[in-house]
């Protein structure tokens, strides 16, 4: 077995037996559950709690505000997930000095960042279909049945936008050496792009712009294929920075 191999199942063990992947798991089943019940009866429970103080009628909720609270979580909860997981994995390693025994063992540096960003995927991908799985059958329940591919795509894209999030947070936590200072790089990388998509021309390159083509596919409405491409470009190319910039700052240090 290959030290990659052999890493990336030590990742996923320790994933495991730490509780990180049970916490996740249970998470992303909250919001796999909340986000179609929230988008069913919010509208209900403000006209009750509201009555006549209310200025205008709420329209009735549809089958397209559940998945649009769906992608809500997905960003916001699953954005902070992302980066938590992220944090530490190379920074907490460094500071115990398990690093640098692992890399004594026949086990090349890239080895080392690769298998923990893959396990990185893993979780967040396992995280990911569990909550689109819930939510796609509570939607069929308290709305209509939805195209299981369309919610399928839709899932891949989110856990897209997840990891560029994640390799950011990673990248820096290989470069800085410090859990905090790692996750306030990764916050600041989600609020700051955020920020940015607001900016048609710039967000069409962000994650943020995956989500108009996540919608129309989970709700089998046409994709505009341009935004759909620009968005995965951008995503993707986030996604391989923090990869191989992790890679090119860790190469160079002394452990």
């Amino acid at each position: 077995m290959s030290a990659f191999l052999v890493l990336l199942r030590k990742e996923l063990l320790e994933s495991w037996r730490t509780r990180r992947l049970p916490v996740v798991l249970l998470l992303f089943v909250a919001i796999g559950l909340i986000s179609p019940l929230t988008a069913r009866y919010l509208p209900e429970i403000l006209e009750l709690a509201l009555g006549d103080e209310l200025d205008v009628p709420i329209p009735p909720s549809t089958v397209a505000d559940a998945v649009y609270q769906l992608q809500n979580n997905f960003a916001q909860f699953g954005g902070l997930t992302a980066i938590v997981l992220a944090m530490g994995l190379v920074a907490t390693e460094k500071d115990r000095g398990t690093a640098a025994f692992v890399l004594v063992k026949p086990a090349s540096r890239g080895a080392f960042l690769g298998a923990k960003l893959t396990a990185l995927g893993i979780v967040m991908a396992l995280a990911i279909a569990v909550a689109t799985v819930l939510g796609w059958a509570y939607t069929a329940i308290l709305f209509e049945p939805l195209p299981a591919p369309g919610w399928a795509a839709m899932a891949i894209l989110a856990w897209l936008a997840l990891m560029a999030w994640g390799s950011i947070t990673f990248l820096a936590s290989a470069v800085t050496g410090s859990a905090m200072a790692a996750a306030g790089v990764g916050i600041a990388a989600l609020l700051g792009l955020s920020l940015l998509a607001a900016i048609p021309p710039v967000g069409r390159w962000l994650p943020s712009g995956l989500d108009p083509s996540s919608l129309a596919l989970a709700t089998g409405m046409p994709v505009v294929t341009e935004d759909l491409i620009s968005a995965l470009i951008g995503t993707i190319a986030l996604i391989a920075l923090g990869g191989v910039g992790a890679w090119l700052a860790f190469r160079r240090q002394e452990l």
